[in-house]
């Protein structure tokens, strides 16, 4: 039965880990997992945009109503960065295979031992594979530039601003370049059509660079400055609600957090799942993990928190090849000035998940760039033989889809310019579509990984009778046997909602000798797991910590009968153990 699942499993696939899927054949793509193998996947619709587009999430787990240990997964907040899509679907895939393939046999790309297989099938997936759908439409059709979505509420506009588009009618909007004395750029030598920064030794011709597109309200002779978020507001990566700051503090920030459909569907279905405990964002370009903190350097961070990350970055390195980097020390693009209202931060801060970055797709490595500190000079620093780089490997590697050829254009406002110049859907913003399905595999790897960190709740009882005819004592244990803590990080040990383990004990044909012993609290249970060098097991003083992950309480039970108990909390999610007395 198992080798027919997989089959039908594989002839499901739309073909995400070889292309980038538009918004319909995502939805087939989630419908048809859902309809397949409903005691696996559950779709749910958590949302709609502005234009009405549906926003989903996929569940996958065993009994998916059954609240327990969660992982949640997001992709494509960032129009152009599609992979995103790509990567999420696969790792839904892998799940679902994880769980049709208990052997592993189909899996031996995930690297996982057979009890973290068992692990694993054991933690509830959501999977939100498309964050701006609206967005990433409009990327795939015509590609005109869009941070998030392609939509505009702002009052002032009575300025001239440029509106991207596609004017010339070849069906894509890139670029225009313009010949100007005073022109920013000159053409490549040795690749013609790749722009190049200015020289002082450069003798022309130059260019001045602007958006494909026409411009609103221009008098007809002052072009104003090409700005990112010219015709799209909000970048949803600066809408989340922990550190929010309004523009101009945060560029993108929107009118107040959480005013995007996208990022308040978001926020209102996490924060009704206190039991999602890590948080994978993905984003492109630039090969690297991000964790936090955001706004602070390490030596503020809870120490634990930080060696968790530090095991994280251990596996990062050795199996996707992507260092992890710390969000303020090593991506700012302003010393001393965090990033407000981004996804990870509230993930880490008010959800107290195991939240981080991941910026798939590491093209300066592929390129030939040495690793650079901090991460962001990557971006920021790339000299023109650096840009020669990149236009020889996309001649030789992408099939020239990064640097398009230009052509001439009467342009209604400007006159004669010519339009080309950079496509980075494929090859820059993304990967080729040639390299996506290792990436897959090895982003799945890596996750899946840490999915299998989750506390697991075992629960034992001993029955000893008490000499009084139908007495007995049950002492009741219940162990935390997880890698991580039952309130997950440190630093969200102290959030209100972050409640320890109860024990509620139902007696059925017996009675509880102490009534008031039917709702206690066992409070936090400690994991096993110490993250890397946290400085407590020093091969000179090797020591555990205690029985701090195990907690006994003990009942007297008059009559015969079961003794059920349920243990749990909002974090962990609720076990049954029935015990038989008579």
């Amino acid at each position: 039965m198992a080798n027919a699942d997989l089959v039908k499993l594989e002839s499901l696939s739309r073909g995400f880990r070889s292309a980038y899927l538009h918004n319909t054949d995502i939805e087939a793509q989630l419908r048809a997992w859902a309809d397949a193998f409903p005691e696996l996947v559950a779709l749910r619709e958590i949302g709609k945009t502005e234009e009405g587009t549906p926003l989903f999430v996929l569940i996958v787990g065993r009994d998916p109503e059954r609240r327990r240990p969660s992982v949640w997964i997001d992709g494509n907040m960032h129009a152009t960065e599609v992979a995103g899509s790509s990567v999420a679907l696969a790792i839904a895939e892998d799940v679902i295979r994880l769980h049709l393939d208990p052997d592993g046999s189909s899996l031996g790309h995930l690297t996982l031992p057979a009890h973290l297989r068992a692990r694993v099938r054991d933690v509830l997936f959501h999977v939100m594979p498309r964050m701006c759908p609206d967005g990433a439409e409009a990327i795939l059709g015509d590609g005109r530039y869009v941070r998030s979505n392609p939509r505009d509420h702002r009052p002032n506009r009575r300025h001239a601003h440029w509106i991207g588009g596609d004017v010339d009618g070849d069906g894509v909007a890139l670029s225009m370049r313009k010949k100007d004395p005073g022109g920013e750029f000159v053409d490549s030598k040795d690749f013609p059509g790749l722009l190049l920064p200015r020289a002082i030794e450069d003798e022309g011709p130059f260019y001045k660079v602007y958006p494909e597109g026409t411009i609103a309200n221009f008098d007809g002779a002052h072009i104003p400055d090409p700005y990112f978020l010219s015709d799209n507001e909000v970048d949803l990566n600066r809408n989340f609600p922990f550190a929010w700051a309004p523009e101009p503090t945060q560029e993108g920030a929107g009118s107040f957090p959480a005013s995007e459909p996208e990022t308040r569907a978001v926020v209102e279905f996490t924060s009704k799942r206190p039991e999602i405990f890590a948080w994978l964002n993905l984003h492109t370009f630039g090969g690297v993990f991000i964790r936090p903190l955001g706004d602070a350097p390490d030596k503020k961070m809870n120490p634990g928190d930080l060696a968790l990350f530090r095991q994280l970055g251990a596996w990062a390195e050795s199996i996707v090849g992507y260092p992890m980097v710390s969000g303020f020390e090593d991506f700012l693009y302003e010393p001393d000035k965090p990033l407000r209202g981004d996804l990870s931060d509230f993930g880490y801060h008010q959800r107290g998940a195991i939240a981080y970055v991941c910026e798939i797709w590491d093209l300066f490595k592929q390129i030939g760039i040495a690793r650079k500190k901090p991460f962001t000079e990557h971006y920021t620093h790339l000299t023109r033989d650096d840009l020669l780089r990149l236009a020889r490997w996309d001649a030789e590697h992408n099939e020239s889809r990064v640097v398009r050829p230009w052509r001439t254009f009467q342009h209604p406002q400007l006159g004669e310019v010519e339009v080309g110049g950079i496509d980075g859907r494929v090859g820059m913003s993304n990967p080729p579509y040639e390299m996506l399905a290792e990436i897959c595999q090895k982003q799945a790897a890596m996750f899946l990984r840490v999915a299998s960190l989750a506390p697991v709740i075992h629960v034992e009882s001993k029955v000893t009778a008490l000499g009084v005819p139908d007495t007995h004592r049950v002492d009741v244990v219940v162990e935390n046997r997880g890698y991580l803590p039952t309130y997950v990080l440190g630093s969200a040990k102290s959030l209100t909602w972050n409640e320890p383990l109860y024990v509620d004990a139902q007696p059925h044909g017996c009675v509880l000798a102490t009534p008031s012993d039917a709702h206690r609290e066992v409070g936090h249970l400690e994991g096993w797991g110490r993250g890397l060098y946290d400085g407590s097991s020093a091969l000179f003083y090797m020591r555990s910590r205690g029985t701090g992950h195990s907690r006994t309480l003990s009942y007297v039970v008059r009559g015969r009968g079961t003794l059920r108990v349920l243990v749990g909390s909002c974090r962990t999610g609720q076990l049954e153990h029935t015990i038989e007395l008579g």
